[in-house]
């Protein structure tokens, strides 16, 4: 990970630089999702649920996760498809990165294996905000 480096937006909202690469790493990594991808979300809801335990970095995210996971396995069955291609590439993308416990920072590292999956959790949320608000309602 990189260091934060602060910058102003809009006159009066601040990010981090690694909040923008987290970001455009989501959309790198949804760009390359195929359908084979969303299959393998759907077939390990299950496991990839577990990932959003009470514990760690991911129990803050537990709600958003079961939110993601229910929008993949709707685009899939085709009870939901108002969304676009690249909100449940994105989605897909941040799921497989939880599940895989070899990415980036391999989760077999305690804390920091999570922090890295949380990271691209968030990043997700951000990108695809609107389409999960449209999605809830």
């Amino acid at each position: 990970m990189c260091r934060p480096f602060y910058t102003y937006k809009e006159g009066k909202e601040f990010t981090t630089m690694s909040d923008n690469l987290s970001e455009e790493y989501v959309k790198k990594g949804a760009e390359k999702v195929t359908e084979k991808d969303i299959e393998k979300v759907v077939d390990h809801s299950e496991e990839i649920r577990q990932q959003f335990s009470a514990r760690g970095p991911l129990k803050r995210f537990i709600e958003d996760g079961k939110i993601l996971l229910a929008l993949v396995k709707d685009y899939w069955s085709g009870s939901y498809r108002r969304a676009l291609f690249g909100t449940i590439a994105a989605a897909v993308f941040a799921l497989i990165y939880v599940f895989n416990p070899f990415d980036i920072v391999p989760d077999v590292l305690p804390v920091v294996g999570a922090i890295d999956d949380a990271s691209v959790v968030a990043a997700c949320l951000v990108l695809i905000e609107r389409d999960l608000y449209k999605y809830r309602d």
